[in-house]
């Protein structure tokens, strides 16, 4: 079986990293637990290592982490959908809105419960995902502040999550001014902007973030380590919290191209045979490892660059060994880093063991 490991370590070290970069700045940060997929021992650890929030767009995973530690501040990370409203008030502290019906719902809930329901307002600043638009903002305000049990502490935005556009500060004090204008319209007091990710911690190091952004939620930069700007490794950060591991169980020197009648396979792909590999043979190895297992192959990467991704089957994976200057045997472990998404796959699978690094 295939397995991943996380290298507390490393992690810890890219924590500690945020931890002091966010407290030099005077913000508030919680780290995004999403990409751990609700793995108690793997969120046992990182609970352990500070008493910041943490954030997670999955009710399930929020549960777990109420059991280990009731006392953990929650937040819902995307606008609740009806059927899951009592479970959000349940088990998280704050969640993510922007309509008004379901924060009536939230309201009503919270009601049943004896509970006062935090929400944050997220406003559309152009990638076009979740959020309300800038014109509609009072309006939606003043409906939301005559709920009861509700205590808006917040507003936020989402950049570079759907179709890729980058934050600025002009972004980011648009934001800002968003924040002033309601306290201002409602003498109402927003304790919270919550407007930085991991996309925007590279202006932060260059000291480009207004300072009424006070808030951040960091999940790719806390387990990849990486600039999103750059794409590079901040530096005193580490990039190998996360690592794929398979076995290899056949190698054999196989032709390049297929021979035989050719269709589209299971995948829906069809080969483009290259004339100038007729004759070719290389060296091939097989993993213990498939589709099934990681969904797509295109997020791998192995660690051993002289090592290829041929392709994968639902229960294989093939690489071309012909370049590497291991020799590889039967038995051997292939490691691999992962992307973003890549991880969140890997994790979700039931297939792929989870271990920490020994």
């Amino acid at each position: 079986m295939a397995f991943i490991t996380l290298n507390r370590q490393s992690l810890e070290t890219n924590y500690r990293y945020l931890q002091q970069l966010f407290n030099k700045h005077d913000i508030e940060w919680a780290p995004v637990l999403k990409l751990l997929c609700g793995n108690k021992k793997y969120l046992e650890f990182i609970l352990s290592l500070g008493d910041e929030q943490v954030c997670d767009a999955r009710l399930s995973n929020l549960k777990i982490i109420k059991s280990i530690n009731p006392d953990k501040e929650t937040i819902y990370i995307k606008p609740p959908a009806k059927r899951s409203i009592a479970n959000i008030v349940k088990y998280a502290d704050v969640s993510f809105n922007t309509e008004i019906t379901t924060i009536k719902w939230l309201s009503d809930e919270a009601v049943k419960q004896n509970k006062v329901h935090r929400i944050i307002i997220m406003i559309e600043l152009g990638d076009l995902r979740e959020g309300i638009m800038g014109e509609t903002l009072m309006n939606f305000y003043k409906q939301v502040f005559e709920l009861p049990n509700i205590n808006v502490v917040g507003i936020g935005a989402n950049l570079n999550c759907l179709n890729g556009v980058m934050p600025s500060k002009d972004k980011l004090i648009q934001l800002s001014l968003y924040e002033q204008l309601i306290e201002a319209r409602f003498d109402q007091k927003i304790t919270g902007v919550t407007g930085g990710s991991s996309v925007m911690i590279p202006l932060l190091l260059k000291k480009q973030v207004p300072k009424g952004v006070n808030h951040f939620r960091v999940g790719e930069t806390l387990f990849f380590g990486n600039d999103l700007f750059t794409g590079a490794t901040i530096p005193r950060m580490k990039s190998d919290v996360l690592r794929l591991h398979a076995e290899v169980v056949e190698i054999t020197e196989k032709p390049i191209v297929p021979f035989g009648e050719m269709e589209a396979n299971p995948s829906g792909e069809t080969y483009e045979v290259n004339s100038d590999d007729y004759g070719r043979t290389h060296r091939r190895a097989i993993l213990d490892m498939g589709l099934l297992d990681v969904s797509n192959v295109d997020f791998l990467h192995p660690i051993d660059k002289n090592l290829s991704i041929v392709g994968g089957s639902s229960d294989m994976i093939i690489l071309d060994i012909d370049n590497a200057t291991k020799k590889y045997k039967i038995g051997d472990l292939v490691t691999f880093s992962m992307d973003y998404m890549g991880a969140l796959r890997v994790m979700n699978s039931n297939y792929i063991e989870k271990r920490f690094l020994e």
